[in-house]
């Protein structure tokens, strides 16, 4: 079972600093469970949303070394009780005419989207939790599936509501 945390880290929006947070990860052996990037409100600024294999490296290890690059502006780690996380699935299942009502039930049960309709396959798409996705994806496979991708997670702080609980760990 691995172990992996969450890392938020705001860069600035320049040319090559993705490539430069990637590389750190593979120079020291740390592994990158999935990785999304965009620029945030403030088009100076990227998120880049980290989730990172804790069993390859500690977590404070990855960001004391995340830390050292120039275009870090910010690192937080988002605990998953404190976070909003998602991720967007897109699956290319087989379903012939007469198995189409299996995936459409289905898209209903988890609130999918069918994208596409072939003569032998249907295309979909899921956005939601990790968890809800796996559920989507384990339930799909028995149909066959033919392609997957899956985006990665992104994520951001709960809104406060009146609660005294801290929704993040400043890193740096």
């Amino acid at each position: 079972m691995h172990s992996y945390h969450t890392l938020v880290v705001l860069v600035e929006n320049k040319p090559g600093v993705l490539a430069r947070v990637a590389g750190l990860f593979a120079r020291r052996g740390f592994n990158i469970h999935s990785l999304a990037v965009a620029p945030t409100e403030d088009e100076r600024i990227s998120r880049i949303t980290i989730v990172a294999d804790t069993e390859s490296a500690p977590v404070e290890q990855i960001v004391k070394q995340l830390d050292k690059l120039i275009n870090v502006v910010r690192i937080d780690e988002l605990a998953p009780r404190d976070s909003v996380e998602q991720e967007l699935l897109m699956a290319s299942v087989q379903a012939s005419v007469g198995e189409r009502s299996k995936v459409l039930e289905l898209c209903q049960i988890f609130s999918a989207k069918v994208l596409d309709t072939g003569t032998q396959e249907m295309m979909v798409r899921l956005a939601g939790s990790p968890a809800k996705l796996d559920d989507f994806e384990q339930l799909l496979r028995p149909l066959g599936i033919s392609a997957i991708q899956r985006t990665g997670r992104v994520a951001l702080p709960r809104l406060d509501h009146g609660s005294s609980g801290a929704s993040l760990r400043s890193v740096s």
